[in-house]
């Protein structure tokens, strides 16, 4: 599934680009290679809201992998409270999650059912099973909106969403302003390459290009490991795809349960070897309601328990990236 920019529609007579075509992109015969990025990005515009900014060099605080410096979440099984937001969602009748429709194998519209579908979205379902119990037999009490990636922490805050599913990663600059679940997700930072750029490992991108989505936690990775490459910021993943198909980018850094809808979406691209980082997804919840976080990591351990988190790992990500297990629980101590 690919789509287009309304440039990709245009008469362009001088690529065959990858974005409307399943062949390659042929080099013209009047253009010699090392000159088919710049003629590209003189043909077509960005995509919509892109920018693009020039290597900068090693940053001053590069990125270090370290364990993650989080106090971690609460314990399904902690002191009795009052469950006033589980109530509240339970009186509207509908769970309202936060989440991608564009991101393959997690997050996507089905073309031909035109339902959204993949491991995060079962993963919010599953919440709202158990949210509802008996209660949500035959009955649609999900309600899924899209949110931007940039956008994912306020629509928390302004009560848009009860709770966010889209690949976040568990940070210490997040957990200041929302809560997490417990993780439900272990991704690896890779990077992705189209075959036709002669990128066999990450050292080969000094002076291309390197796509980044906007409002992700991912700038200083890339920054770090690819200090001589100019960074395009879009607003999605599906741009950045876009950006490596008509020449305007070289290289994708994102985590490998993103990259593997991509590459599945472009049997023209690779995951390089070796891995950039580690992090933690966790659903996102607003502060100051911890009976919705322990309902949501109540969900997460049945899963692992029952063996549903291992079928939903099969059914999306088996096969794609490398084997993985669920992320180890982390609770925080309470009580003390």
């Amino acid at each position: 599934m690919r789509t287009t920019w309304a440039a990709c529609a245009a008469a362009v007579t001088v690529l065959a680009l990858a974005g409307c075509s399943d062949e390659p992109s042929p080099v013209r015969a009047t253009i010699a290679p090392e000159q088919e990025t710049s003629t590209t990005r003189e043909l077509l515009p960005l995509p919509p809201g892109a920018t693009l900014e020039g290597a900068q060099g090693v940053p001053e605080e590069p990125y270090v992998s370290s364990k993650l410096e989080w106090e971690g979440s609460l314990n399904p099984r902690g002191a009795e409270e009052a469950t006033p937001n589980v109530d509240r969602i339970k009186r509207r009748g509908r769970l309202v999650v936060g989440i991608d429709q564009s991101l393959y194998l997690l997050a996507f519209r089905d073309t031909a059912s035109g339902e959204l579908r993949g491991l995060e979205v079962d993963l919010a379902r599953a919440i709202a099973e158990d949210i509802f119990d008996e209660e949500s037999t035959g009955i649609n009490r999900l309600d899924l909106r899209f949110v931007d990636s940039a956008a994912r922490a306020d629509a928390l805050n302004n009560g848009e969403v009860d709770i966010v599913i889209r690949t976040m990663s568990i940070t210490p600059e997040r957990a200041k302003s929302i809560d997490f679940s417990t993780p439900y997700l272990t991704s690896r930072v890779r990077v992705l390459v189209p075959r036709d750029r002669g990128v066999d490992d990450i050292n080969q991108l000094g002076g291309k290009t390197v796509c980044i989505v906007d409002g992700t936690n991912l700038a200083q990775i890339a920054r770090t490991f690819t200090p001589h490459s100019e960074i395009l910021r879009t607003r999605s993943w599906s741009d950045c795809l876009m950006a490596t198909q008509q020449f305007q980018a070289d290289a994708i850094v994102a985590d490998d349960s993103i990259l593997a809808g991509l590459s599945a979406q472009d049997p023209y691209a690779k995951i390089l070897p070796g891995t950039l980082a580690s992090q933690y997804y966790g659903v996102g919840i607003p502060k100051g309601q911890a009976d919705l976080v322990r309902q949501v990591n109540s969900t997460l351990e049945r899963m692992r328990n029952d063996g549903t988190w291992s079928q939903l790992y099969s059914t999306w990500l088996g096969g794609s990236i490398a084997e993985s297990s669920p992320p180890p629980l982390m609770y925080r101590k309470e009580g003390q």
